[in-house]
């Protein structure tokens, strides 16, 4: 390694980026030898500087947001925009994270500059290649080049040997969203004041792309039965705010009186619900990790998942979008004790909080 000070970019296009890659920006730049620079795409631009700015952490790059662009247009874009950024800038190493159109972006921009790429969450996989779309995809994509590839437990790395990445580059290194969401729990923060009251309430997310239509219409439409059945329980639904995610969640569970659909929330009071929770129904991959850690039963609203670890610790089931799946699974929560008990164990699969430790512990080798 140089005895110069490295600069490395850190490229974050969405919330959930921004969560897991504020670990490393932060002890980046506690780091003798490190300069980190944070780079934003706009894919998420509220949600993304918001989160950002709860975590102390302020955009150093920002690249605008455009008129939304198709899949392919908009990876075109980031790849020109971050190809200006490198070459102005002159990083030592390119970090991003994830299966998002901004981490493959990063990582062929990367590779074109001939700059080391450090890939987070290396080697999910749903087995399924359209399924998430187009995430499967840009994940398998990324682990070809990547100089690093961290991944979050055993199989993950395994999944990236079976594809033949070189082994020099995989190390298992846990998942930094536990040392995001442990740290930030740690710190006891309130219940929102909009989580309704009573001890049942189901915290919902919902906002994938292979979920638009009639999947994220039948499941809503699943939870709004239940809730019809099960007067003692409540809904706490922070709407995503993609306008064809939102304007189902209001259509379906906008006028019941036991659901609360509320904007976007800061992952502090995200946090909080969960820790308030009794169940955890959800789309989302970052929750499907979050949530077990905090010893809350998560339904998952996919079918499939590539974080299989929280389904065989018992923390976690897939049950899709179809309306009898749906109710039973919250049915047999409700009903059976000793199920939700076994659900309820705390679960850590993906470490236990010093992830981005090990991460910015692998930088100096390829410096």
């Amino acid at each position: 390694m140089a005895s110069s000070v490295a600069c490395c970019v850190c490229v974050v296009g969405t919330r959930p980026e921004a969560i897991k890659l504020a670990p490393i920006i932060k002890l980046l730049a506690r780091t003798p030898w490190a300069k980190p620079v944070t780079v934003t795409t706009g894919q998420q631009s509220d949600l993304l500087d918001n989160t950002l700015c709860g975590f102390g952490i302020q955009t150093d790059v920002g690249i605008p947001y455009e008129t939304p662009l198709d899949l392919g247009s908009n990876l075109a874009r980031i790849i020109e925009r971050l190809d200006q950024t490198f070459q102005r800038i002159g990083p030592q190493i390119v970090i991003a994270q994830g299966d998002t159109t901004t981490a493959l972006a990063a990582c062929m921009a990367a590779f074109y500059r001939r700059i080391p790429f450090v890939h987070v969450e290396a080697g999910l996989r749903s087995g399924e290649l359209n399924s998430p779309y187009p995430e499967e995809y840009h994940r398998r994509m990324i682990a070809i080049s990547a100089a690093i590839n961290c991944a979050p437990t055993e199989r993950a790395a395994q999944n990236l040997i079976n594809e033949k990445v070189s082994r020099d580059t995989i190390h298992v290194t846990g998942n930094t969203v536990i040392d995001a969401l442990l740290q930030t729990a740690r710190a006891k923060p309130p219940i929102p004041a909009q989580f309704p009251k009573g001890d049942k309430t189901i915290l919902l997310t919902t906002h994938r792309r292979e979920s638009f239509g009639q999947p994220m219409r039948e499941a809503l439409s699943a939870v709004r039965s239940f809730l019809d059945a099960n007067p003692d329980v409540s809904v706490f639904f922070p709407v995503h705010p993609n306008p064809t995610a939102r304007d189902v969640a209001v259509d379906v569970l906008g006028s019941h009186p036991q659901a609360v659909l509320n904007p976007a929330l800061s992952y502090r009071d995200l946090v909080a619900s969960m820790q308030k929770s009794w169940v955890v129904l959800t789309d989302s991959g970052g929750l499907q990790e979050e949530a077990p850690a905090l010893g809350k039963p998560v339904l998952i609203l996919r079918d499939s998942t590539e974080r299989p670890e929280m389904v065989e610790a018992g923390a976690a089931r897939i049950v899709g979008t179809r309306r009898a799946s749906v109710i039973g699974a919250l049915s047999e929560l409700a009903q059976s004790s000793a199920t939700y008990q076994r659900m309820a164990r705390p679960a850590f699969p993906y470490g236990k909080g010093n992830s981005a430790g090990r991460i910015v512990g692998l930088l100096p080798s390829i410096l």
